[in-house]
């Protein structure tokens, strides 16, 4: 009776010291999870290599150099007007329709003696060139002198893009002669900076620049599009996007968050060199493209910090 009162102890004892280790071991566990979990959520880069562009972003506004003036070739009544206001209209093309007062006189005596003749006496004048109506001057039935502007038409010829560049960015047109034209629809135009008009405006102290493109379609003047001035090129360049560089309040001192393990990251200050709208060159320290950077959550972390790595923006 007594063996077995013992026995019963003894499993009495082993079941409570059985129980009291599994409880540490779960503390233990969960611990170690709040652990981590503690970590500061971040997401994380690589080093890029590439070429990298310094750019400044310009306006050039599409012009006409040339126009043509339509002017009358006698004095008479405008019989016809064909056209109006912002038509395109083609070379040759019939624009108007001049009746002299001597042929208007004539023609009528001539037609009553022969009926068959139908004599008019009507002068029509064409289109010199190829353009839009930007200017009529007169309308059906007015009298006009000879050698009389009647319209004006933009000489499609003549059509550049026109660049206002600021004297200080002179220096980096030989990089530059070739350019791509940004519209307001997305359209984009090739083109080939030339030669610069003799003036520079007093106020912005910008000289303009003719700017000749190869347009498959109609263009019309005042058009503002924009272009990338390059200021510094590099080939083979070692990058980060803008967000892994972070600086203090002045913008001395620059530095960037990396990895040395899975949950650490410790602050390295960097060199950064040439940067545009998306990414920043580092010149000093010579990162690898292998080596991982923090790109959110990295701002105002301590020199060595305890980080949680989470899914790239945009992606799940």
């Amino acid at each position: 009776m007594k063996n077995k009162f013992f026995i019963l102890l003894h499993l009495l004892t082993v079941l409570i010291l059985y129980s009291c280790n599994g409880k540490d071991a779960n503390t233990n566990i969960t611990d170690a999870s709040n652990f981590v979990a503690t970590g500061t959520p971040v997401t994380i880069t690589h080093p890029a290599k590439g070429l990298m562009q310094e750019t400044v972003t310009l306006n050039a506004v599409s012009a006409f150099l040339l126009k043509s003036f339509v002017k009358a070739n006698a004095n008479g009544y405008l019989y016809k007007v064909n056209i109006h206001l912002g038509q395109y209209v083609q070379r040759g093309e019939p624009l108007f329709v001049i009746t002299t007062k001597e042929a208007k006189a004539i023609g009528n005596t001539i037609n009553q003696l022969d009926t068959t003749l139908k004599f008019t006496g009507n002068i029509i004048i064409h289109a010199p060139s190829s353009g839009y109506i930007t200017q009529l001057n007169y309308h059906a039935g007015d009298y006009v002198l000879d050698g009389e502007p009647l319209a004006a038409i933009t000489d499609n010829r003549s059509f550049v893009f026109l660049l206002d560049l600021p004297y200080e960015l002179k220096p980096y047109l030989s990089q530059n002669k070739n350019v791509i034209l940004f519209l307001p629809d997305g359209t984009q135009l090739t083109g080939a900076v030339g030669t610069p008009l003799p003036t520079v405006d007093p106020t912005s102290q910008t000289q303009s620049y003719i700017i000749h493109v190869n347009a498959n379609k109609q263009i019309p003047e005042n058009l503002i599009a924009k272009l990338h001035w390059v200021k510094q090129k590099k080939m083979n360049s070692i990058s980060l996007p803008k967000a892994a560089v972070l600086s203090d309040e002045v913008q001395s001192n620059f530095w960037v968050m990396k990895m040395i393990d899975s949950v650490t990251a410790i602050k390295v200050p960097v060199q950064p060199g040439i940067e545009n709208n998306e990414a920043v060159e580092i010149i000093s320290p010579a990162f690898k493209t292998t080596d991982t950077i923090l790109l959110t959550g990295n701002y105002g972390l301590p020199d060595t910090a305890k980080v949680l790595i989470v899914n790239m923006p945009g992606k799940q």
